[in-house]
């Protein structure tokens, strides 16, 4: 019998470009060639999807960071067909054959916002992570809050500030984000990874940071500030109909100086450390385990999700977000996680890809 076809796509047009390309490189070594024939198909800045190069870097070299190559065949997928075709300008398209489920180790925008998700449910292919619907709403921070907070889990005071908003009513929007208190933290609402997120402590800082965010993303969210240590749970699908699983917590701390968890913190070395399990009794662990579940089905997510908290001085656990398709090299939080659980991050890639594998394509 012929061996599933796994495509392993990344990269994607956002600022996490890099971040899914060392995900996908940690796949790429992990993944059980003699069960699964892999396919790498990379996404460049500019939207177009190439076949891998055979010399594709994956990993931060000498402080670069790596982008996809273009240099491969171009690819199309075609709706409703699942086969993959490869094309030049002015040649015969060539069909590469069909593909049984795809791994979008992708991050942000058009990639983990339910995009890439619609694209492959138009076109009938089965694929690794959560659907549209979870996916989208986990993306927007300013959503996720909402459906967050309507299943009955504390989350942080916050204002959410739309393009219209700072444009017209700038004055209102700075006078709601001051009865926050200060500091505040200023993120766009759809991204990841710590990108464009600053700290502000006062209504000049609040200005500039809000002007930064919106680099990233007109939609931005200023969140008043929790002092707690973050905990963090992943929350894994069974393979039958069992409810999903979390795994042991484990808590974060930035080792770099900086004031907060930000992209350096997350990606270059000796910038962060993880303690799995976390130092917090156990039955703080076992309801944060339970939060972070019922986060993970109130999104209906599927696949792995990572839920982040902030466990403060009096006992208290606050919400902070869950991200669908998480930081996904071997030494990322979410598989630490579930390696410090019993679970390896082979073994974790497989079973995400067999989940792929045994759920239907379409509505479900």
């Amino acid at each position: 019998m012929s061996k599933p076809r796994v495509a392993v796509v990344f990269g994607g047009r956002n600022s996490e470009h890099a971040v899914s390309l060392m995900g996908a490189g940690s796949v790429l070594e992990a993944i059980d060639k003699s069960r699964y024939e892999v396919i790498l198909i990379g996404i460049a800045q500019d939207g177009r999807w190439v076949l891998a190069a055979s010399d594709q870097r994956f990993a931060i070299e000498a402080g670069e960071l790596p982008e996809v190559d273009t240099s491969g065949a171009a690819l199309a997928l075609p709706s409703g067909e699942g086969s993959l075709v490869a094309y030049e300008p002015g040649g015969i398209p060539v069909e590469l054959g069909a593909v049984d489920v795809v791994f979008p180790v992708m991050h942000g925008p058009f990639a983990e916002d339910g995009t890439i998700q619609g694209l492959l449910e138009m076109a009938g292919v089965r694929y690794v992570g959560s659907g549209v619907l979870a996916s989208a709403v986990g993306m927007d921070k300013a959503y996720m809050k909402t459906v967050i907070a309507a299943a009955g889990l504390p989350v942080g005071r916050h204002v959410v500030v739309r393009d219209r908003d700072w444009r017209l009513y700038r004055e209102r929007v700075l006078k709601e984000a001051e009865a926050l208190g200060w500091p505040v933290f200023v993120k766009p609402a759809r991204a990841g990874s710590s990108q464009g997120i600053s700290k502000a402590h006062d209504q000049a800082e609040l200005e500039e940071a809000i002007e930064f965010a919106r680099r990233h993303d007109p939609k931005v969210l200023i969140e008043a500030a929790i002092v707690g240590r973050e905990i963090e749970c992943a929350v894994l699908q069974s393979l039958g109909d069992e409810p999903p699983g979390a795994s042991v917590p484990g808590e974060v701390k930035v080792e770099g100086g900086q004031e907060f968890f930000d992209f350096e913190a997350k990606y270059y070395p000796d910038q962060m450390s993880l303690t799995v399990p976390a130092d917090i009794p156990a039955e703080v662990a076992e309801q944060l385990r339970a939060m972070a579940v019922r986060a993970y089905e109130a999104l209906e997510c599927e696949g792995l999700a990572r839920i982040d908290f902030f466990y403060t001085s009096d006992g208290e656990l606050i919400f902070n977000e869950i991200n669908t398709m998480p930081g996904f090299t071997s030494l990322s939080v979410a598989p630490q996680l579930w390696a410090a659980s019993g679970l390896t991050y082979p073994e974790l890639v497989d079973r995400l890809i067999q989940l792929a594998l045994h759920r239907s394509a379409g509505l479900r």
